[in-house]
């Protein structure tokens, strides 16, 4: 679905929230869960997910297992009514769930906040690491809000007019879409933020994730998605981007 690189719009900061959403609706979404190994990406089989809701985070709504492919079946959950995502409110749009991933050879996985939509299938991938790998990372995943439903601070306001280092060229002479892109995962000026690499198709579909709902009407995503990838791809071909060699992120 989305991972932690958001970039863009932001609520206004100080908005009410409701702790839960309207899930007796009758409403339903899809879920698909991925699973691979994060050391070579290939998919594993018969790895058990079990699905929990955020609310009753002790009862096992769901358990599926993956195929060849990695993949499980598409289950389906409670969603809030379609009308919360389509006009303004205090309504949480989207239900929220955990997941708990395991396989034989691998650490379990766990993931919390995975969202759900009505009307929508929402693809959830998961790496995990084998047993042995003596690099321990973090087995736990907590995606935030949805950016149109958080309470985030404003997004930094820059200069229309930035300084150029000498360089001799401003733009470059062709756009060819990048293979990958530097993600700073802070503000500009926070050097010991983490830099990462992340390949464009990915980075772009992460942001439409944290930005449109896939509730929307096909020509409002299409719309945002093309705005999305012009802002990025002018950011990567200008001096400025050159010049500050990353994103800024939350």
């Amino acid at each position: 679905m989305k991972n932690n690189l958001l970039f863009g719009s932001y609520a206004a900061p100080g908005r009410q929230r409701l702790a839960a959403c309207d899930t007796d609706s009758g409403s339903r979404g899809l879920l698909q869960v991925n699973v691979v190994s994060i050391i070579n990406n290939f998919p594993i089989q018969n790895a058990t997910v079990r699905i929990f809701d955020s609310s009753r985070p002790d009862n096992t709504v769901e358990e599926v297992t993956t195929n060849s492919s990695g993949q499980t079946q598409q289950v389906t959950l409670e969603a809030p009514p379609v009308e919360y995502s389509l006009t303004p409110g205090d309504n949480r749009p989207y239900s929220e769930y955990n997941l708990e991933i395991t396989a034989p050879g691998f650490k379990t996985q766990t993931i919390t906040g995975t969202e759900i939509l009505p009307d929508s299938t929402s693809i959830q991938p998961v790496s995990l690491e084998p047993e042995d790998d003596p690099v321990p990372l973090d087995q736990s995943v907590i995606i935030p809000d949805h950016t149109l439903y958080g309470s985030y601070p404003p997004k930094i306001a820059e200069a229309e007019v930035k300084p150029m280092e000498e360089s001799g060229e401003i733009i470059l002479s062709r756009v060819v879409v990048p293979q990958t892109i530097v993600v700073h995962d802070g503000p500009p000026t926070d050097s010991s933020a983490p830099n990462y690499y992340v390949p464009y198709r990915d980075y772009i579909k992460n942001v439409a994730s944290s930005e449109i709902y896939a509730t929307w009407p096909r020509a409002t995503i299409t719309a945002n998605v093309l705005a999305i990838m012009s802002f990025t791809l002018n950011r990567v071909y200008t001096e400025w981007y050159r010049n500050h060699r990353f994103f800024h992120v939350r």
